[in-house]
């Protein structure tokens, strides 16, 4: 999977249908309830179906699929209730790697952030729903990943992979994209002050905004604001 941090080349094949699996998953390609099979996996990539069985397992203790008897690994999937949950968890454990990883951050950290924000101004204008979707995974990401927070990051990526298979946070709601960006603009002005205590609780108000706005979504009640 190209995950939305730069990752070692995979070193097993094992770990390769791993990747593969992930990125079907958070791309959208594989979606709550889908039945992920062996052969499919092992077709696609040219490698044998046992590697892929070990994938599966992995994922599936991990959260990313579930077990089904009788029928076998499927996409796992979330209630709109447990969204909320899983949202203010998101928010406290975005919150906590600001704090512990931002006086890590340097220029170049700092440049990459701006230019993810540029380019999804451009594409909030273009209405461009995928891209948008993977620039703003790009920028929580870079928030995320520094050498004092790859616990909180391992964390995330599990609450990541929960609200991508549930749905399209912006598909659904498309409108949500410019308020998310702005959102983001001030995350990241806080960062660039080094005000990381105002970072967090930005952070952590922002991820209960994009849940809230997705519950509602997914109950059928968003009205445009």
């Amino acid at each position: 999977m190209a995950r939305p941090r730069d990752n070692a080349t995979p070193r097993t094949k094992s770990e390769v249908a791993r990747q593969h699996i992930q990125e079907m998953i958070l791309s959208g390609a594989a979606r709550a309830g889908d039945h992920i099979t062996t052969r499919e996996i092992s077709e696609a990539l040219g490698i044998s179906e046992t590697p892929v069985r070990e994938a599966i397992r992995s994922l599936a203790a991990e959260g990313w699929l579930d077990l089904q008897a009788h029928f076998g690994s499927v996409v796992a999937s979330i209630k709109s209730e447990q969204l909320a949950e899983i949202y203010a968890i998101r928010g406290a454990l975005s919150a906590t790697a600001i704090e512990l990883g931002g006086p890590m951050f340097d220029a170049a950290r700092l440049d990459a952030l701006a230019d993810t924000l540029r380019a999804s101004a451009t594409a909030v204008v273009a209405h461009d729903v995928a891209a948008y979707t993977a620039l703003n995974r790009r920028f929580h990401a870079l928030l995320s990943d520094t050498a004092n927070t790859q616990w909180t990051l391992k964390l995330l990526d599990a609450l990541w992979v929960q609200t991508a298979a549930v749905g399209r946070g912006f598909e659904i709601i498309p409108q949500r994209m410019e308020r998310s960006l702005d959102e983001h603009r001030a995350i990241l002005a806080a960062v660039v002050a080094r005000d990381f205590a105002g970072a967090a609780r930005l952070m952590v108000e922002h991820e209960r905004l994009a849940g809230g706005e997705l519950i509602a979504a997914l109950n059928g009640t968003i009205t445009g604001r």
